[in-house]
């Protein structure tokens, strides 16, 4: 019997177990009531007492109340929600959020596996572990994508991903810090710095936080910020591939943000989360530029190489040689908030990242990196039969459409009412954002050939 059978006939029996006669005893069922006893009976509705809310005293943190409307990603899930309702026939395609599609590689499965099992045996069994992570795994991790640069084991903190230890990296500079972000850039840099207080009130004119650097990168400028034109600020967040526009920083570029860190004093936080996409001669570390170690330190993760958006493992990068004014070692600071707010990664999943950096995994990394990339190329050379300047997409999973003098969120729903499909309204990523959209190469085969058709049917 089926679960919704069960309660139908539960329901059913209780309610005849209620009304019938076997469950209440009625006497002197005839009963003639006299005529003049009959009167009108007057219902008078007593009005219920008002309900007051019981408020704590402790105040919201006031940084909270500047943060605007939702959180670009959950905003997008919550249109495409609504867009269901009210097509619910449709087949929607998601290109929007960068989350990955593709199984994981069975090399790395089964190794999490492995370990997963030998918890349960007495030999295997683990239970808390080093915080900065296990030491085969930052040994690999150094040897596999620092083995040149001078980086060891030590440097090296394993985490749960980036966007993590992004949020980890605000708590270790604090709320006295000034920020520069890209302007377009990931969200969660601007919003963390909201949370953490580092920035003023939300500007809607110029659709900006006040006492942040919003460092303008658009098609003019070769998607790198004209640092002469930069105000100085204490921490530089910095990502390539960039996330949204998928611009990858040349040499001479990374060259020239280190040198300008130096001269002001900063220190750069660098997202290399999409390093493995880039297959021309452009760095995939910042610590390939001489100097870096100095005022640089360095996100990564395994989600968009191996799967693990949903799995959960990153690093984090800090050299010895980066140095508070004080002469402190930030890695020394870092190390005491990872120690005080993480017990570290899984040890399952670190399983599976020491799995990921074999031989095989590697090879099957790259083999679904370029799973991805060729979405990307079917995406760019849709947009670009279509006669649009298309940016990205060559070193990253993501395209970046220019929709010139339109707005990001009126395209977004256009494409979303009359295509199904949804992207990423390019406003979301900041001011510089306005205008274009992204589109996120990370779909199945199927999907992404059918999302291009029906681009081709709405723009010819």
């Amino acid at each position: 019997m089926s679960l919704t059978q069960h309660l139908s006939t539960s329901i059913s029996f209780s309610s005849s177990s209620f009304l019938s006669s076997s469950g209440f005893t009625f006497r002197n069922r005839d009963v003639s009531l006299p005529s003049e006893n009959f009167g009108i009976c007057r219902c008078v509705a007593t009005p219920q007492e008002e309900k007051t809310t019981y408020k704590t005293k402790v105040s919201r943190n006031a940084n909270m109340a500047k943060l605007q409307a939702g959180y670009l990603f959950p905003e997008i899930a919550r249109k495409r929600n609504a867009h269901l309702q009210k097509y619910p026939d449709s087949k929607v395609i998601s290109l929007g959020i960068g989350d990955t599609t593709e199984p994981i590689p069975e090399v790395i499965t089964s190794a999490m596996a492995k370990r997963s099992q030998a918890l349960s045996t007495l030999e295997g069994y683990s239970g808390y572990g080093a915080e900065q992570g296990e030491k085969p795994l930052r040994a690999a991790i150094a040897s596999t994508f620092y083995g040149d640069l001078g980086i060891e084991e030590d440097d090296i903190f394993v985490s749960d991903g980036a966007k993590c230890d992004i949020s980890r990296l605000q708590v270790l500079f604090g709320s006295e810090v000034t920020i520069a972000v890209q302007d377009p850039s990931y969200p969660a840099y601007v919003d963390s710095s909201v949370i953490i207080g580092q920035t003023g009130f939300y500007e809607k004119d110029a659709e900006k936080y006040g006492k942040i650097e919003y460092m303008r990168c658009n098609p003019e400028n070769g998607f790198f910020p004209d640092l002469p034109k930069v105000s100085r600020a204490d921490i530089i967040l910095f990502c390539s591939p960039n996330n949204p526009t998928g611009s990858a920083a040349t040499r001479e570029q990374l060259t020239r943000l280190v040198q300008f860190a130096k001269e002001k004093g900063s220190i750069i936080v660098y997202d290399s989360a999409y390093a493995m996409y880039i297959t021309d001669d452009k760095p995939r570390s910042i610590f390939e530029i001489p100097g870096a170690k100095e005022v640089a330190l360095e996100t990564a993760s395994f989600s968009k190489y191996a799967g693990f958006t949903g799995v959960r493992l990153g690093w984090t990068v800090i050299p010895k040689e980066l140095l508070f004014s004080d002469g402190f070692p930030v890695a020394k600071d870092f190390n005491r908030i990872v120690c005080t707010c993480f017990n570290g990664a899984s040890n399952v999943v670190q399983a599976g990242g020491l799995a990921c950096l074999s031989p095989e995994g590697r090879s099957a990394m790259q083999k679904v990196v370029g799973f991805y990339k060729e979405n990307a190329d079917i995406i760019m050379d849709t947009f670009n039969s279509l006669g649009f300047n298309v940016y990205g997409g060559r070193n990253a999973p993501y395209v970046w459409v220019h929709f010139p003098g339109l707005s990001s969120w009126d395209v977004f729903s256009e494409i979303l009412e009359k295509t199904h499909v949804v992207t990423t309204p390019g406003s979301g990523f900041g001011p510089g954002g306005e205008g274009f959209i992204r589109v996120s190469a990370f779909g199945h085969r199927d999907n992404v050939l059918e999302a291009c058709r029906r681009f081709k049917q709405l723009y010819k």
